[in-house]
């Protein structure tokens, strides 16, 4: 069988990676295109391009920017045989926080119709299962979580990375460095604890201008290869998701954002804001971002919650359910 696996950033979006990993190990056919361009324009025809040429037996399309995809449902049983949409993020309210009420409408149109067109919806949390369910009630909506791979971390390197973090250790923060992921936050929590070290891992458009004057507590490491990035997580002794609540909020849970779970399953302690629980989860701690510097302060010499092998959550965990979902076409 034939899968067609398409994002406008395929080499950029992990979601997409992972799913094709297991597929193969399934023994689908999987192909993933390449774009030489950033032209929604110009993606959305090559896309299109491709699928006449391949004639593939399932399209899967990882959401945002959903407006790119919005003619291949009409190729649906001509070029085509099933549509399976992964509902990943909330695009239409990512809209909303730049344009407005406005955004939000346009983006939840194109959001309604490919989850209209779908044969199946997957997504990657309860409440985002809700979301898209509102729009194509008929539809069967199965949850994926964004679980990392085995080997970002196994269970014996994660309690030796407990055990090697000192109270000398950084706070790490990965991520973009942008308004959204918190990075004005982190800095001034950074200025009001002068004597911690922070580490920052990322980087972005702006970043520049985020951090050109940097406290002397805080060390930019910019963007760091994933091999890398274990590494440097392990020696931390705390890590860091201090994002503002918004309309997002609702929608990023501990089964969807990807650095929360690969912090946990290297055993360490997770201050989070912006986020919501979605099940128990140890060394997870969520508060009001307002609240994040004390819940800092308060958790500086605490020491991880030991881990049992039932409590790491890995991307293998989902292979029967993707099984499911495809042999259910």
């Amino acid at each position: 069988m034939k899968v067609f696996l398409l994002s406008n950033q395929p080499e950029r979006t992990t979601r997409l990676k992972m799913f094709e990993g297991t597929l193969k190990s399934l023994g689908y056919e999987v192909t993933v295109p390449r774009f030489n361009t950033k032209n929604w324009i110009s993606i959305a025809g090559q896309a299109q391009k491709m699928i006449r040429d391949l004639h593939p037996d399932i399209v899967h399309i990882f959401n945002v920017p959903d407006v790119i995809y919005r003619d291949i449902p009409g190729m649906k049983g001509e070029h085509f045989d099933h549509l399976i949409y992964d509902y990943r993020s909330p695009w239409g309210l990512e809209l909303q926080q730049t344009f407005r009420f406005p955004g939000r409408i346009f983006g939840e149109r194109f959001e309604k119709e490919l989850a209209e067109s779908a044969d199946i919806i997957t997504t990657v949390n309860k409440p985002l299962g809700q979301k898209v369910k509102n729009y194509a009630p008929g539809k069967k909506v199965r949850v994926i979580p964004n679980y990392p791979a085995r080997s970002f971390s196994e269970g014996e390197n994660s309690a030796q990375a407990a055990e090697e973090a000192s109270d000398k250790g950084p706070i790490i923060f990965i991520g973009r460095v942008c308004t959204q992921e918190g990075i004005e936050t982190l800095l001034k929590i950074a200025r009001d604890i002068p004597d911690q070290e922070f580490w920052i891992v990322g980087g972005g458009p702006f970043a520049w201008w985020y951090l050109k004057r940097l406290p002397a507590n805080v060390l930019n490491l910019g963007w760091q290869p994933h091999d890398k990035v274990a590494g440097l997580v392990k020696k931390a002794k705390l890590c860091l998701i201090p994002r503002e609540e918004s309309v997002i909020t609702p929608f990023s849970t501990d089964k969807s954002v990807w650095k929360l779970n690969e912090y946990l399953n290297m055993g360490k302690i997770v201050v989070a804001s912006g986020i919501t629980r979605e099940e128990k989860r140890k060394n997870l701690i969520i508060v009001e971002s307002s609240e994040l510097k004390d819940a800092i302060i308060k958790r500086l010499h605490d020491r991880p919650e030991v881990m049992k092998p039932g409590d790491y959550k890995y991307w293998d965990s989902n292979t029967q359910a993707i099984k499911e979902v495809y042999e259910s076409l």
